[in-house]
């Protein structure tokens, strides 16, 4: 399949790329619909995506303002640096022509300057609009459930060790039933005593699967069993539990102002889109 926009040739393989960049994101986020639908669906995506993106190097490269050679060298060589090496970068670009990667890196830039002046005169949100974009969006602040533990901790480097560790694990275990201080027994024996062993507190995500599946099930004060994970022993003593909650307005006030500038810019940009697809002549050749 080909398609033509304005009489340029987007080849089945530009399309393909597309399809790949975007295919872990889509798979994951839509992995309820069947693998035919899906495929289907993320074809036509990465064909509409393509298709976009020449529209807007088509106008740019027309009306924008022109990319100086200083700047596209610049870049060039910034993305020489991140690749690690000319080779590296070729091999990205399945190219060993410069130029003609020059080309590339020229046409994103005059795109970027195209967008940056479309959106340069978008009204900042006002504290009002800020406050209505928090209340029909407050899905989007919400904190995770959290909880405040430390952990006596025995780290293991080979059997041996794994065994004298769990025997120090179950003295400080036989000592909390004894009613020994936890605090007291961090200090006696775990390798990360700081702290009193506290870790503050902790999302979900944040520690290994193993501890987590522990901490976020103990209640307030209580202290668990010696438990495994791939860094050693370990007993918790959780101190608080927080559930979760919305965050309130006065603490994300930022955050909330940048998201409703971002979709703004967004809603800019796809609306200047729409124009040009409008008046553009695209054909797709089976």
């Amino acid at each position: 399949m080909v398609v033509m926009v304005n009489g340029e040739r987007i080849d089945e393989s530009a399309i393909q790329r597309e399809m790949e960049r975007m295919r872990p994101h889509y798979e994951q986020a839509f992995s309820d619909k069947a693998p035919r639908d899906r495929q289907t669906e993320l074809r036509d995506w990465s064909r509409e995506n393509v298709v976009e993106r020449v529209l807007l190097k088509q106008y740019a490269k027309k009306h924008g303002k022109q990319v100086p050679k200083e700047a596209v060298e610049e870049a060039f060589e910034r993305l020489v640096r991140d690749c690690g090496g000319r080779e590296h970068l070729k091999e990205q670009n399945a190219t060993d022509d410069e130029d003609r990667i020059k080309t590339d890196i020229k046409s994103q830039l005059e795109v970027e300057r195209l967008l940056e002046e479309l959106c340069r005169d978008l009204p900042k949100p006002s504290k009002q609009d800020v406050a209505e974009f928090y209340e029909q969006n407050k899905e989007a602040f919400q904190r995770p459930e959290r909880v405040r533990v430390a952990h006596i901790v025995k780290h293991i480097d080979g059997p041996t060790d794994q065994t004298k560790a769990y025997e120090k694990m179950t003295k400080a275990e036989n000592e909390l039933r004894e009613g020994t201080l936890f605090e007291a027994l961090v200090a006696k024996y775990s390798d990360c005593p700081d702290n009193g062993g506290d870790l503050g507190y902790i999302v979900r995500g944040q520690m290994v699967e193993e501890f987590e599946d522990v901490v976020f099930n103990l209640g307030v004060g209580e202290v668990s069993e010696i438990f495994r994970t791939r860094f050693g022993y370990h007993i918790a003593k959780v101190y608080e539990r927080k559930p979760a909650t919305i965050a309130p307005l006065k603490e994300v006030m930022d955050q909330a102002q940048g998201q409703l500038e971002q979709r703004r810019r967004s809603e800019a940009i796809d609306k200047f889109i729409d124009h040009l697809r409008s008046e553009a002549e695209i054909k797709v050749v089976e």
